[in-house]
């Protein structure tokens, strides 16, 4: 049976001086330690392209700062970007807010905090991984006609819809503590696939040495 592989990509730093829970807002660019992450990663790419392991097809979430990250890895490897919106963000109550222990104190965010296993403060943990794992199942269709066996796909994502994705892959439980998500910035999240199951999952830091220092925001 056909093995491809598809690389769930999150985006690089952001620019976000201010400290907000973005979400799916828009106009949040790369900061310039982010676009060296983005850069670095095509470099990854382009390295294994050089031992005959180029993907083949690229995808990217709508919003800008998936689309920045993608655009050094098309460019290294011409490829076009296409935009799926079913790889996008996780809603959240909380976009943008600067996130604080007396900000999620105040009673009008309390009833959002009923069910954390759901969560019920943005989307179900289960409704993410189902609609990212359909992205990537079409990906690895259109990689597979592309490339053939062995062929590869890179979709740019989000931290949280990644991570709900691999342990949905992995067959654990969805709701977990977001301090030990293994997902930092401009990693990779590799599902192998036969046919349309995923038989395994590898994860890697092509940008490592540019993560010492970085801003991170709370996920979603």
């Amino acid at each position: 049976m056909s093995q491809v592989s598809v690389h769930l990509l999150r985006h690089g730093e952001v620019f976000n001086p201010d400290g907000v829970l973005y979400g799916r807002l828009p106009e949040f660019h790369l900061s310039e330690l982010g676009h060296s992450m983005a850069a670095m990663v095509a470099e990854h790419f382009l390295a294994r392209a050089a031992d005959g392991a180029a993907p083949v097809y690229l995808v990217a979430s709508p919003l800008t700062r998936a689309q920045e990250t993608a655009m050094p890895t098309a460019k290294a490897l011409g490829l076009d970007i296409v935009t799926d919106p079913r790889i996008i963000e996780a809603e959240n109550h909380f976009e943008g807010l600067a996130m604080s222990k007396a900000e999620l104190l105040k009673p009008k965010h309390w009833r959002y905090f009923i069910n954390p296993l759901r969560p019920s403060w943005g989307e179900p943990y289960q409704a993410q991984a189902e609609r990212m794992m359909a992205a990537a199942r079409d990906a690895r269709r259109r990689a597979f006609e592309l490339g053939g066996d062995g062929a590869q796909a890179i979709l740019v994502s989000h931290q949280l819809p990644i991570w709900s994705t691999r342990r949905s892959a992995e067959g654990k439980r969805l709701w977990h503590d977001p301090r030990n998500r293994e997902c930092s910035l401009a990693s990779l999240t590799t599902l192998t696939f036969q046919g349309d199951d995923v038989v395994d999952v590898s994860y890697s830091e092509p940008a490592a040495v540019l993560l010492p220092g970085a801003a991170t925001t709370p996920g979603a």
